[in-house]
């Protein structure tokens, strides 16, 4: 009996059926024992199960300690104390973190926007129960599971390559698989070179951004597949990356680099939360002996503002962090003093910002707040959420 795709969410549907017990592949049994309340039963062939249902042969059930996955501490080779200089960014990066927000990167070749992207995993804080079985149906359909990795038990952080399909990255095939925005469920989807990805599969990409799911339609049927995922992009400011550097000439036209940029759409931008500039390094910084933070303390900050966000919402179990809030949550728990509205008036009429970006700014001032330990939303916190927001407009005109 060969392995397949799928067991464990075959597995739930049994269980929630009231089956009592379940054959599968051997190679699949520790996959689907993370199902409790249903007896899991590896085989290796037919014989071997014919004989155990005619009472030949004593066949114990697989049995799986969930408990021994989130015991482990996840250990990386990498940390942001890396990345010498860039505080703004990092603090941005932070912020995002703490509230699941999208987060575009612009910043001239060598300017740390890769190497400040893959250190996100080391201050994401822990899946729960709930979020790691969910992360796992969803890699056992697309077949990405094995016995030594039978359970995800930390966020994913996928990175495709700019060369990806549509259907690679938004899923699909003639048995619909998910695609790299599902993937990314629960964790982080890095896209470097934003411009370069088809400007068709960045469009479609406006769907699972603003609801959380992607819907894939073939002859074989229609299939939605969970997508909550924090999107992190990062881009050069032109072709050549040193639009507006002050040390290096930019070799771009006008005509190139407005055609460049043109390749992010506004709806697109106006989906993403944070848009920050990543300058070029200075020598100062390089050659600095001072100790960066660490990406230990990083996480102990943003743990505690997720832990905020966990009893905001602890009676909706539709949204988990501070970017997922609807307009019945925004107005429950973004509400603002009298200077803050005036703030962000202002910033609506100069800035010419949509009713999305209003919203994103409101969620991204609450996320501010949180990481402040503050229950109310101060004007200090706007102005700051009200600065991620204004680079695109400036980028764009």
């Amino acid at each position: 009996v060969r392995p397949v795709k799928g067991v464990l969410p075959v597995a739930l549907e049994a269980r929630r059926r009231g089956k009592r017990a379940l054959f599968v592949p051997e190679a699949n049994a520790l996959e689907a024992a993370m199902v409790d309340k249903i007896d899991i039963y590896g085989v290796q062939n037919l014989r071997q199960t014919f004989a155990f249902l005619r009472g030949e042969i004593a066949l114990l059930p697989t049995r799986a300690d969930l408990s021994k996955f989130f015991a482990t501490h996840q250990s990386y080779d990498v940390d942001f104390s890396d990345v010498k200089g860039q505080g703004h960014v990092k603090r941005a990066i932070e912020v995002a973190v703490a509230g699941g927000h999208n987060v575009l990167m612009i910043g001239p070749p060598g300017s740390g926007k890769s190497m400040l992207a893959k250190r996100i995993p080391t201050i994401i804080p822990p899946l729960t129960m709930d979020e790691a079985i969910e992360t796992t149906k969803i890699h056992s359909i697309a077949g990405l599971l094995d016995g030594e990795e039978s359970f995800i038990s930390t966020r994913p952080f996928r990175d495709p390559h700019h060369t990806i399909s549509d259907i690679g990255l938004l899923g699909g095939g003639t048995f619909p698989n998910p695609g790299e925005v599902s993937l990314a469920h629960n964790g982080v989807l890095f896209l470097d070179e934003l411009p370069e990805f088809k400007r068709s599969a960045l469009e479609v990409m406006r769907q699972p951004l603003e609801d959380g799911k992607v819907t894939v339609s073939r002859a074989a049927g229609t299939v939605t597949f969970p997508s909550e995922f924090m999107l992190v992009a990062a881009m050069n400011p032109c072709p050549c990356g040193y639009f507006g550097d002050l040390k290096r000439e930019c070799r771009c036209g006008p005509l190139q680099v407005q055609r460049y940029r043109q390749r992010i759409s506004g709806p697109l931008l106006d989906r993403i939360d944070l848009h920050i500039e990543v300058p070029a390094v200075e020598y100062r910084d390089v050659a600095s002996e001072r100790a960066e933070e660490g990406s230990a303390a990083i996480r102990e900050r943003i743990v505690r503002a997720r832990e905020c966000q966990q009893e905001r919402f602890r009676n909706d179990r539709k949204v988990n962090c501070n970017a997922r809030m609807a307009t019945r949550q925004l107005k429950q728990h973004c509400k603002l003093t009298q200077d803050s509205q005036e703030l962000i008036r202002v910033a609506m009429n100069e800035l010419n910002l949509s009713a999305r970006a209003y919203d994103r700014i409101l969620k991204v001032s609450r996320t501010i707040a949180d990481l402040d330990r503050k229950d109310d939303i101060a004007p200090e916190h706007v102005s700051e959420a009200i600065q991620y927001r204004t680079f695109d407009r400036t980028l764009w005109i």
